[in-house]
């Protein structure tokens, strides 16, 4: 005879409800990776600084600059994944502000977060935890707020300090 099923537990909607989640024990498999083997350690496979991309080579560069330049953007997304940049011409204060808002975003309850949850990939303002629910089975280790800003700039109604970010 079989021992009995316990019930399960409802998945949390977000990784931010899941990691706030008091009886958090270990990752659901759910947000574990498809192939374990492909797992990188990152402790160990450091082996230089994060790969940075100086923009105003980009914008104002010679032709041999701006070639470099995107050979290294290459480099770091294949061999990375990311990389920093540099010299783009954001203002500190509008990168400051724009991380408090988002941080803002994110602490709303999963029921406000909710109502931007995105059916289709053309919804001007969507947020979620993976990127297509109806048919992966695995979730992103990320929660995201996509917005369209051109040509129309779209802002979630909360917090009200993203949509004020943009009218300075």
């Amino acid at each position: 005879m079989a021992p009995p099923t316990l019930p399960r537990s409802p998945l949390p909607n977000s990784v931010k409800e899941l990691t706030n989640s008091a009886s958090l024990r270990s990752v659901p498999h759910q947000y574990a990776t498809r192939n374990p083997e492909t797992t990188i350690d990152i402790e160990s496979n450091i082996q230089g600084e994060i790969p940075t991309v100086d923009f105003s080579l980009l914008t104002e560069g010679t032709p041999e600059q701006r070639s470099q330049v995107v050979r290294h953007l290459g480099k770091a997304c294949e061999e990375w994944g990311f990389f920093m940049v540099v010299n783009h011409g954001i203002p500190e204060r509008l990168r400051g502000a724009m991380l408090d808002s988002m941080k803002e975003f994110f602490d709303q309850t999963e029921e406000e977060k909710g109502e931007y949850a995105g059916k289709h990939v053309m919804d001007p303002i969507r947020y979620g935890t993976r990127f297509n629910s109806t048919v992966e089975d695995v979730r992103f280790w990320r929660d995201y707020l996509k917005v369209f800003v051109h040509p129309v700039f779209y802002s979630p109604a909360e917090p009200p300090s993203f949509s004020l970010l943009f009218l300075d």
